[in-house]
């Protein structure tokens, strides 16, 4: 019992009271994230649109995913963190509600782009004040308790989702975007701003030297690059996997307690995780986080069954789980703290891209190449980003040693007392 509170303790305690009004939002949020665990099937199921023009909306939400990042890290840094997410979550509420009531192909297109640019504006200002209230030697447990939190949401919205959806599919549209205003609301009165005052010349010059940092710094590009081609093979799950499961004759509800394992397991893992890799090389967990994923989905060539199917979830999950908190706490120490927005939202760009093109590519080479090529290929992909990480792992250690030498990072901005364990769990 003792060990227990103790491993409790050293988990939760310490962290920043702003950090847990975060926390909270990012885990409201996610229990009503019904829509695009189940968009797939909605549109080819409810709608009557084909794989090919599911593939073309969902794509689209990464399109419009890509607009929303980037506008999202720059408006982060010069409007302000609070500002951005406030706006983020009301547009994309009300732009969820729109997809729900949208009927023709290119209005359902059309809000899921604008829907994927406002739900996505989001994350750059998000990770950036996560970075700002949390000290470096606590991002890792805190990157690693707020992804728990999207998981526990997570896996208990595939659930629900699952239920809702047979009695009515826009009730999913509705509950999704009440737990975005619900959000918002809690930025609203709970949480400051975070970003530091610059100063006038700072302000001025820090367009044009933004864009030039970021497109010279070659490190960070190829680690964004890594970062996209493991979610290329990531989000097949979202796009893919329900479409390959409704061919082997198993339910929208089967479906959602399969990928439900993906939440579970994280939840019941994921805070064991940052002890576990604690010390260790992040090239080489992230390398074989990477190896993990393309097994998993790998192995989805050769399932016919939910439990073989729920077996090549839990694989990959395990590969998830130990690449999340080493990229989280990579992307903090590799982002100058004047540019952490912009930072944020080219790192977030390169989920969008994935979103855009994993559901197009995917159909391609499934439609073309067969189901087995595409899990194949995704097994080989994972293998070579693992690769490439251990071959450029290095090189980003020592970008990341140079800005801490050269105090680039800021402080992180006090924003309340800490709270005690106790306070912390509740």
């Amino acid at each position: 019992m003792r060990t227990m509170r103790s491993w409790f303790r050293d988990t939760t305690g310490g962290l920043p009271t702003t950090f847990w009004y975060l926390w909270s939002g990012t885990l409201i949020n996610r229990l009503g994230s019904f829509v695009l665990v189940f968009l797939a099937i909605y549109l080819t199921q409810e709608r009557g649109f084909s794989a090919s023009q599911a593939g073309l909306v969902i794509g689209l939400w990464g399109v419009g995913g890509a607009f929303g990042t980037t506008a999202g890290g720059t408006l982060a840094d010069r409007w302000g963190r609070r500002p951005t997410l406030l706006t983020a979550h009301v547009g994309a509420a009300t732009m969820m509600i729109g997809l729900g009531l949208a009927r023709d192909l290119w209005a359902v297109a059309l809000g899921a782009l604008l829907l994927g640019m406002f739900a996505e504006a989001a994350r750059p200002a998000f990770g950036a004040m996560m970075i700002d209230v949390v000290p470096a030697k606590d991002r890792l447990r805190a990157f690693s308790l707020n992804y728990w939190a999207i998981n526990l949401g997570f896996a208990c919205a595939a659930v629900l989702a699952g239920l809702a959806a047979q009695a009515d599919y826009l009730l999913l549209f509705v509950v999704d975007a009440g737990t975005m205003l619900i959000t918002a609301l809690i930025i609203f009165t709970r949480v400051p701003e975070t970003r530091q005052a610059r100063s006038a010349t700072a302000t001025a010059t820090t367009p044009r030297g933004a864009l030039r940092a970021i497109l010279t710094d070659r490190v960070y590009l190829g680690f964004v690059a890594l970062n996209l081609f493991a979610a290329l093979v990531f989000l097949q799950h979202i796009s893919m996997l329900p479409i390959a499961m409704g061919d082997d004759g198993l339910s929208p509800a089967t479906y959602g307690s399969v990928i439900a394992l993906n939440g579970v397991l994280i939840v019941v893992g994921q805070l064991f995780v940052p002890r576990l890799i604690r010390g260790r090389s992040r090239s080489h967990v992230l390398a074989l986080a990477s190896v993990v994923m393309g097994v998993g989905f790998g192995l989805t060539a050769f399932a016919g069954t939910p439990w073989f199917y729920g077996l090549t979830v839990l694989i990959w999950t395990v590969g998830e789980m130990l690449n999340s908190p080493s990229n989280s706490t990579l992307i903090a120490e590799l982002s100058p703290a004047e540019l952490r927005g912009r930072y944020q939202g080219v790192f977030s760009l390169s989920w969008q891209i994935a979103g855009a093109s994993a559901p197009i590519l995917g159909g391609l080479v499934r439609e073309h190449g067969g189901n087995d090529t595409l899990w194949y290929g995704c097994a080989a992909l994972g293998v070579l980003t693992a690769v490439a990480h251990l071959v450029s792992g290095p090189a980003r250690e020592r970008r990341a040693a140079a800005l801490r030498r050269s105090g680039e990072a800021l402080a992180p901005v006090d924003t309340g007392r800490t709270p005690q364990p106790a306070e912390a769990a509740a």
